[in-house]
């Protein structure tokens, strides 16, 4: 069997909010369809990535919307990638996913993120009086593996619900810091390789070089975030890639995050300075029809032996997108 017909495959989804929306529930909806979808295809796990300050983006209440999901689905494993920690006290983060983990138990993970994931105006919004800080990462991660845990005689603050749940946690990473972290905890680790792919093979190394077994893992377990767009030809495809492409230029230049329709060509959009830091941007990109996105992935596994894919899909149309899904679902028989 190939690597990829082995590979759990998953689904990292920001509920992006187009140009003709005209609220965000209409992206959140799409989410939800996107979820079921996942479920009927067999990925093994849809994440929703905390984001605030940002137009094109709906999902950032993200305990929320994970509720919304899972509500709306039996069995998908369903996460947080991430919740960005600085940004929150632990003990709210423990009580919100303990909440989920007792509405929909064994379902429910928790991926937290160092980074604020936000300016840093946005941050200050945030949090207030709170010194948070992304330094206080690993003992923040400590707090929350304790208040998920068992209850502790003479513990003085519990999380209820949480308390004795053991959500999963994994740490996310797009640097090389917390793949030494997770490595230490013996903690499953995912890189953000969907955007920031120059660190992606250093921060496998020193996860695995430096990976401590615990009651959670006995070895390593890594996954890697891989842009993906699918269609019936590479033609279609690129195609597609396009409002990816304006996205994230958007994104270079501070503009509106909503997603735009594809366009024909990008000639006159960039210039080739912006051409090569989106190429940068989305340098593990996997576009093409299916036996491209075939031998692309299989490479990329080879390269990486990663444990997981999860995958990102930023098309205009939400049919694009669950065809996306359903080709690399399919390539996998």
């Amino acid at each position: 069997m190939t690597r990829l017909a082995t590979t759990p495959l998953s689904i990292l989804d920001l509920a992006p909010m187009r140009d003709d929306d005209h609220s965000p529930a209409q992206a959140l909806q799409r989410s939800l369809a996107l979820a079921q979808h996942a479920e009927r295809l067999g990925f093994s796990r849809l994440w929703v990535a905390e984001h605030h300050n940002m137009d094109g983006i709906a999902s950032s209440a993200t305990a929320v919307l994970l509720g919304y999901l899972a509500a709306g689905t039996s069995t998908l494993r369903l996460g947080s990638g991430g919740i960005m920690l600085p940004n929150h006290a632990p003990l709210v983060v423990a009580e919100q996913f303990g909440t989920l983990d007792a509405l929909y138990p064994g379902r429910i993970e928790l991926g937290l993120g160092r980074a604020p994931g936000a300016d840093q105006q946005t941050a200050r919004a945030l949090r207030r009086d709170r010194l948070g800080s992304a330094d206080d990462f690993p003992l923040d991660v400590e707090e929350l593996q304790a208040l998920l845990g068992p209850r502790q005689p003479g513990q003085q603050v519990i999380a209820m619900p949480g308390a004795g749940s053991n959500v999963p946690i994994w740490l996310l990473g797009s640097s090389l810091f917390s793949a030494q972290l997770a490595a230490q905890k013996g903690l499953p680790y995912a890189f953000a390789s969907h955007f920031a792919p120059r660190y992606l093979h250093q921060a496998l190394r020193i996860y695995r070089d430096n990976f401590q077994p615990s009651a959670v893992l006995d070895k390593p377990y890594a996954m890697i975030g891989v842009p993906l767009i699918a269609a019936p030809t590479d033609e279609e495809a690129e195609f597609l890639a396009t409002s990816a492409y304006q996205r994230v230029l958007a994104l270079m230049r501070g503009q509106s995050l909503v997603m735009r329709p594809p366009v024909e060509s990008m000639a006159g959009r960039w210039q080739p300075h912006e051409q090569q830091a989106v190429g940068d941007f989305l340098g593990l990109a996997v576009i093409g029809g299916p036996e491209k996105i075939r031998a692309r992935l299989e490479v990329l596994l080879e390269q990486t032996g990663a444990d997981e894919l999860i995958f990102t899909c930023d098309l205009y149309q939400l049919e694009h997108r669950l065809r996306s899904f359903e080709i690399v679902a399919g390539l996998r028989g």
